[in-house]
């Protein structure tokens, strides 16, 4: 295998340094765009996002993806400069660096496989590659070590000053520095990104009229109606969304829909209601185990209702759901909803929300959001002007003005 190690190794690093570089691209998109879908999401079970937006994919906000970079190009220079030098054995003591980050790095795809395929119990495509690529790496560079390991600390200052002297070698390693250091330091955090995103988009210039709100409305006519068990209170709209707090698209809605929710609340007080209905992607209180926190998410803003603070508790929700972990949510739920026993209410919360995602299954939901808008079920998330336009013209109906 020391015939082949160097190229092996070259092939194997260049493997992860490419995964670990796409997981942090689909994590910059999800901090970003909260309607994004990964390019590696297959299905429910084999999903690149249901795995990076875990609690198991960062640490104090920075993508675990972003340490598999750093250690993937290090490894790629140890292997392609390192272990290309002439002298055997400055070759060997480069595998023999490489078998110790590789030594650390199994250990951490160990931990991180387990809570992949045995908690979550999904499958992330790019983080397989990087499983196999460290396993690898672990394998090749152990075989092609030719120095005892205990003598490569007593070696680092001079191999250090050998690569100081080789000017290919010390620029290297100065951009893999430099950018090592820029990447941790300035690759925005979950908890950031998700502050900056949430201020809500005010309320569009542009309406539906003419020919267009024509065709939509005769659209809205010849959809079927669902009866709901959801009391209108008088209200002559009732406007029900299935939510999942860890749900992308939801918070997506929730942002482009704030204007919509608020302009009726304002202008017709009483004549629209909104109801979330819980559908948490969490086997623990719903369907499948997508979302680790929906369930304690749910119950919180269950929680903070009775506190009068739900309205609070749902937008620090998605103002932070990068960063969502259950012992996170329980924090959140009594500073933020004023809750100071979650554990004690939970079990009896627990259930409330299995009888809501027990409805949705019923009514055949298949993913989160989803919509009725006086029983009109909206399986896709509109164009806020639509929704608008659709909540407007169930309230003319209901005053048989149409």
């Amino acid at each position: 295998m020391k015939t082949y190690a160097r190229p092996l190794l070259l092939v194997l690093a260049t493997a992860a340094l490419v995964a670990s570089s796409l997981s942090l691209y689909v994590h910059y998109q999800l901090y970003n765009d909260p309607s994004y879908t990964s390019f590696c999401d297959v299905t429910e079970t084999v999903s690149c996002e249901a795995v990076l937006q875990s609690r198991y994919a960062t640490i104090f906000g920075m993508p675990v993806a972003a340490g598999g970079a750093v250690w993937s190009a290090l490894v790629l220079l140890l292997a392609g400069l390192g272990m290309g030098s002439r002298n055997e054995e400055d070759a060997g003591a480069a595998a023999g660096y490489i078998f110790i980050l590789a030594t650390i790095g199994l250990s951490l795809v160990l931990y991180l496989g387990y809570a992949s395929f045995f908690v979550l119990q999904k499958a992330c495509p790019l983080c397989m590659t990087m499983y196999v690529a460290v396993i690898g790496i672990f394998i090749v560079s152990g075989a092609a070590a030719s120095v005892s390991l205990t003598s490569l600390p007593g070696r680092i200052g001079r191999d250090l000053g050998s690569v100081m002297k080789n000017p290919l070698a010390a620029t290297l390693a100065g951009v893999w520095l430099i950018g090592s250091i820029s990447l941790l330091a300035f690759f925005p955090k979950g908890e950031a990104v998700a502050a900056q995103a949430l201020a809500a988009p005010a309320a569009p210039a542009e309406s539906l009229q003419g020919e267009e709100l024509t065709q939509f409305t005769t659209w809205l006519d010849a959809q079927p109606h669902v009866d709901l068990p959801v009391k209108n209170d008088g209200a002559q709209v009732v406007v029900v969304k299935f939510n999942d707090f860890q749900c992308p698209a939801c918070r997506q809605a929730y942002l482009e829909y704030k204007w919509v929710v608020d302009k009726y609340r304002k202008e017709a007080p009483g004549k629209v209601k909104f109801v979330n209905i819980d559908f948490p992607l969490e086997s623990e209180c719903g369907v499948a185990n997508l979302h680790p926190s929906a369930c304690e998410s749910a119950a919180a803003v269950r929680m903070a209702r009775a506190k009068n603070r739900g309205d609070e508790m749902e937008d620090w929700l998605f103002t932070n759901q990068p960063s969502l972990t259950p012992d996170v949510v329980k924090k959140a739920a009594r500073d933020v909803g004023q809750v100071t026993d979650f554990d004690a209410q939970y079990p009896k919360v627990l259930e409330q929300i299995r009888a809501d995602s027990k409805l949705g299954q019923t009514l055949g939901i298949q993913g989160t959001p989803t919509f009725f808008i006086n029983g009109i079920k909206i399986n896709a998330t509109l164009r806020p002007i639509y929704f608008d336009a659709a909540i407007a013209y169930e309230m003319k109906k209901a005053s048989g003005q149409s």
